[in-house]
């Protein structure tokens, strides 16, 4: 737990300089950044009062969804309270002094090797996954090869002493991910304080079309979903759904759709309500932290 006279902290996964740790900064900059080896660590250092709150990745614009985060979400008992949109901007980090023409490898989280394949490509580079970009650059810097490079931000390299080869090295400009703020206890929100986004999990029951007829309601009653995600057991015979819907949960419209949704379903799980980020409602769009 806190103590007295620290500030909250708020959890994320990776290494220092890792994107989620930018995100933190940008988003919540009153709170302490926790880095953490692992989401499930990540989730567990809150549920254990050891962090206010967390910052965790859910959806990026090149690499789609966090596949493992997603799971989290639906077994954790926390609640979602916020979300925030971080434009990533990912950096070809070497040595100090190394050729980049002598480069072979290059060494970053997945979806970060992902969201730079055809640059990878067009360099002719070896790709080789690490458990996060900012690992990825400590990495390399421990090891001191200099044909090897990492994809991370440019904190990463300045923390670790990098070059910065090439900036920009995405293959899209549109590289955008999505985190959602996570907390032990529910947001208190005022239903007529702004746009929001209301999340649920749900098992739909076991009978030919309970899913579409569940989602029905959200047509008739005018609310838009925003995400799904589907969810198998080990059986392949029961199928759970992870949904996000613009709206407050205890506004009529919602009501309405939500109890239809449940007379379809085994179970209906909230996870929370929270305001609309400024990007999800056109505005400037998300801030560059380098």
């Amino acid at each position: 737990m806190t103590g007295a006279g620290e500030r909250p902290r708020i959890a994320y996964q990776g290494e220092p300089g890792a994107y989620s740790h930018a995100a933190c900064r940008e988003a919540r900059p009153e709170l302490d950044p926790l880095a953490c080896p692992t989401f499930e660590e990540a989730f567990e250092v809150v549920e254990s009062q050891g962090a206010s709150c967390a910052m965790i990745p859910v959806d990026n614009s090149l690499g789609g969804r966090v596949a493992l985060v997603h799971h989290l979400l639906r077994d954790s008992s926390l609640h979602i309270v916020g979300e925030h949109f971080h434009r990533v901007r990912h950096c070809l980090l070497c040595l100090p002094g190394a050729d980049p023409g002598g480069l072979r490898q290059v060494r970053s989280h997945p979806h970060a090797l992902l969201q730079c394949r055809e640059r990878i490509r067009g360099l002719g580079l070896e790709s080789v996954e690490s458990f996060d970009t900012a690992g990825a650059a400590r990495e390399i810097a421990e090891e001191g090869d200099p044909a090897v490079a990492a994809i991370a931000s440019r904190i990463a390299g300045e923390t670790h002493g990098l070059d910065v080869v090439r900036e920009g090295f995405e293959d899209h400009p549109n590289n955008v991910t999505r985190f959602v703020v996570m907390s032990r206890e529910p947001l208190a929100i005022d239903p007529g304080a702004g746009p929001c986004v209301t999340a649920y999990v749900f098992e739909v029951k076991s009978v030919p079309a309970a899913l579409y007829k569940g989602l029905g309601g959200f047509a008739t009653n005018g609310v838009n979903l925003s995400k799904i995600e589907s969810y198998l057991d080990a059986s392949f015979s029961v199928a759970e759904f992870y949904i996000e819907f613009e709206g407050h949960r205890d506004s009529p419209a919602v009501r309405n759709a939500v109890d239809e949704l449940g007379f379809f379903s085994n179970t209906l799980n909230w996870l929370g309500t929270w305001s609309a980020d400024p990007f999800r409602r056109g505005g400037n769009g998300p801030r560059v932290v380098e």
